[in-house]
């Protein structure tokens, strides 16, 4: 199969640089007249990725806001993921796990094995037992042609006393994370964007000492916070600098909430992806 970065570089080349979050927070589904159950759910986010998905590089449907309704609301994640799949868009799991040893590789099989119903084209990660503690993950990417979007720089203000924090070598966690998934797209080696990418929130600061070049991963970084959570696309930029190319920023309730009328929700999702454009091409 062919990795993910090699794919996702396509994407974004054929559909422009934005990611659309499938966040069916309990106020959307209120503001899409749905109710807050299985079946408004289930509506809500079938109907986001019938619009969203042939204009959209990537959508990245939050696993909790399915998990809350227990396994009704995993079905319809499943149903979901096929969905996007079945769109042409690429499928980012938004789930944040993390763990360590067989927990690790079951998680991993779980969220990358295209046998599971639950996987995705990639999935996000916490690495803060330590970035080895992925190696399960990396070794099901590997195998699957998944991608992974590990958390490194956070916007949340409780981030930085983790993420900034110095090791004993004087780097900061974060460092320590961007540049183990630097050496694992060297290792790939499959083209101009690697399958291993970094979370930088769109509003997040880097640790004192460093810039921008500190981004350059060689591998995607996914920038959630555009749009309703304060942050502009020309944030992204600055933030990333020559990075730019690398960069899939992500939004969520700034298109979402055009919804339920799916022309309306197309036209929030081709300016979302015309704001994108400025960063330039894959």
């Amino acid at each position: 199969m062919t990795p993910f970065g090699p794919r996702l570089h396509a994407a974004l080349a054929d559909r422009g640089r934005m990611c659309v979050g499938i966040d069916p927070h309990p106020g959307l589904l209120a503001a899409w007249g749905l109710p807050d159950d299985v079946t408004g759910l289930e509506r809500f986010a079938r109907d986001a990725v019938a619009v969203l998905g042939p204009l959209s590089p990537v959508l990245k449907p939050q696993a909790a806001f399915f998990e809350r309704f227990g396994s009704a609301g995993v079905a319809v994640l499943a149903r979901t993921l096929a969905d996007v799949r079945a769109t042409g868009a690429l499928a980012l799991l938004d789930a944040k796990r993390g763990d360590i040893g067989s927990t690790s590789a079951a998680y991993a099989d779980g969220l990358l094995d295209p046998a599971s119903d639950l996987a995705g084209d990639a999935v996000t990660l916490s690495p803060y037992l330590g970035l080895g503690s992925l190696d399960p993950f990396v070794t099901a990417a590997r195998a699957h042609g998944g991608g992974l979007f590990v958390l490194a720089l956070t916007s949340n203000p409780e981030g930085a006393a983790v993420q900034h924090a110095r090791s004993e070598d004087g780097r900061s966690v974060a460092q320590g994370v961007l540049e183990g998934l630097r050496a694992l797209n060297r290792e790939e080696g499959a083209g101009p964007l690697g399958s291993f990418g970094a979370v930088v929130g769109a509003t997040a600061t880097l640790p004192d000492g460093t810039d921008a070049s500190l981004l350059d991963i060689g591998g995607p970084l996914l920038l959630p916070g555009v749009g309703a959570q304060g942050a502009g696309v020309d944030d992204v930029r600055r933030l990333v600098g020559e990075a730019a190319p690398a960069a899939l920023p992500s939004t969520s309730r700034e298109v979402l909430g055009a919804g339920p009328d799916p022309a309306a929700l197309a036209d929030a999702c081709r300016a979302a992806q015309a704001q994108a454009a400025v960063l330039g091409g894959p």
